[in-house]
């Protein structure tokens, strides 16, 4: 049941000035919150009258301000709120309350999804034009990289993992009381077995050592192969005792494991044609806890392939970031400008008098498109060998200093980065990540809005 804010504490009035003194941010972060569009996107995600009491939104969305705004983890974040006044007091939790549990706080980030995020974004956007904070007439747009939270991904790690995965929700199923008689040999020691020859094998760093990796990686498919066909037998029976049961527990196992099946035959796949010499595997699979995450390659020396999604990051004048997209894979630059530009032209109500970007959105298609938009300054950097009079605008006084504006955006990625979460997400699925990420740019454009104001 929704509760918009909680019962007003009398027991604060008798701490003394000091004990209830908040910080120049905090103070106005806690009266920016106080507005109706910040509870809207959340009567959505709330009955208004049937179901338990929830926690005060008022109070949810300052704790969940706190956490990414100093990448705090769950229980870390609640243990700090108990200890200090000056949060408890600005997350609005009365002294005699206790603080919100940790995983009621998972269940609410994850209930809510990333288009109560969104919705956030957008009225907190809304709300700092209005306050004429955020103007943007100039726009810089990157793309980066947001990491997956998983390992290294090798194809006999991969099947492991599988074959682990099939076994424990195998026992959980059997526990549960369907497909108690079936016959199922759990194979995870002898794939764990494989995984340390792995191991010591890849200190030899020869050419025979690879050899025999792929030898071992192939024992570890013929393996997976196994408990697939003993998962079939298992799954089939589960779901006739499923029949007139009501859904439950029972069935979130068995659809469980209908995926961890899907998935562990899309590997076995991909292991047979990367032992068959092919190494280039269109939408690779890398992960079975986060099987939408993607391999990405960004020409980063230090960091050649990363494994995750891909986030666009558009920044205006004063620092606010105005547009975010968070999308599988690695999908072309070029085609993510214009619309980008045309989400900040509807939310300001203006087009940016300049945009620049690297070369990866520098096309001619994308000049006359934000020409034809009434984007004054247009700083694409092009690829390849341009003609005489492309070189001659490239290098024009006005362009240059373009140019030289673009590269703040390689800092500000990097900020959020260090500061706010978006080096890796700790939600999985793309819609753990677009909320991640939602929640991190949230949580800065309300800190940058106390660095401008203040």
């Amino acid at each position: 049941m929704l509760r918009v804010a909680g019962v007003p504490d009398a027991w604060w009035e008798l701490l003394p000035e000091q004990a209830r003194h908040l910080s120049s941010e905090l103070a106005q972060v806690d009266a920016f919150l106080d507005d109706e569009r910040f509870i809207a996107p959340w009567r959505a995600v709330f009955a208004e009258r049937l179901g338990r009491p929830s926690i005060p939104v008022e109070t949810l969305l300052r704790l969940l301000f706190l956490k990414h705004r100093y990448q705090l983890g769950y229980e870390t974040l609640c243990r700090e709120v108990a200890d200090s006044l000056s949060w408890r007091r600005f997350c609005r939790i009365p002294l005699m309350s206790p603080v919100p549990h940790p995983t009621t706080l998972v269940k609410l980030v994850r209930r809510s999804g990333a288009a109560t995020v969104e919705q956030l974004n957008a009225a907190l956007l809304a709300k700092l034009a209005e306050d004429k904070l955020l103007r943007c007439r100039k726009l810089r747009i990157d793309t980066t990289v947001i990491e997956a939270d998983i390992d290294y991904p090798t194809d006999a790690d991969l099947l492991e993992h599988g074959v682990r995965r099939m076994g424990r929700l195998v026992e959980r199923i059997k526990a549960s009381g369907a497909a108690k008689r079936t016959v199922f040999r759990d194979r995870k020691r002898s794939a764990g077995r494989r995984l340390k020859q792995i191991s010591r094998t890849l200190r030899r760093r020869t050419g025979q050592a690879l050899g025999e990796i792929d030898r071992l990686t192939g024992e570890v498919a013929v393996i997976a192969r196994a408990t697939l066909q003993d998962v079939a037998a298992v799954e089939r029976n589960a779901r006739r005792a499923l029949r007139g049961r009501p859904s439950g527990r029972l069935a979130r196992l068995i659809d469980e494991l209908a995926e961890t099946v899907a998935g562990t035959r899309r590997l076995l796949e991909q292991t047979a044609q990367r032992l068959a010499g092919v190494r280039t595997i269109p939408d690779r699979l890398v992960s079975l806890a986060d099987p939408d995450a993607r391999p990405i390659r960004k020409g980063k020396p230090q960091h050649p392939t990363q494994f995750g999604y891909t986030a666009l990051v558009a920044e205006d004048e004063c620092g606010f970031v105005v547009d975010h997209q968070v999308q599988r894979g690695n999908p072309a630059d070029a085609p993510q400008l214009v619309p980008s530009v045309q989400r900040v032209t509807a939310l300001v109500g203006r087009v940016p008098g300049t945009v620049v970007a690297d070369r990866g959105f520098g096309t001619a298609a994308n000049d006359r498109a934000l020409a034809e938009l009434g984007v004054q300054r247009i700083g694409l950097q092009r690829n390849g060998t341009p003609g005489q009079a492309r070189r001659e605008h490239e290098r024009s006084r006005p362009f240059r200093r373009m140019r030289n504006w673009r590269v703040g955006i390689e800092a500000r990625i990097s900020h959020l980065k260090r500061s706010f979460g978006f080096r890796r997400t700790r939600l999985r699925r793309l819609g753990g990540a677009q909320t991640w990420a939602g929640l991190g740019i949230f949580a800065y454009n309300l800190h940058r809005m106390t660095v401008l104001s203040g």
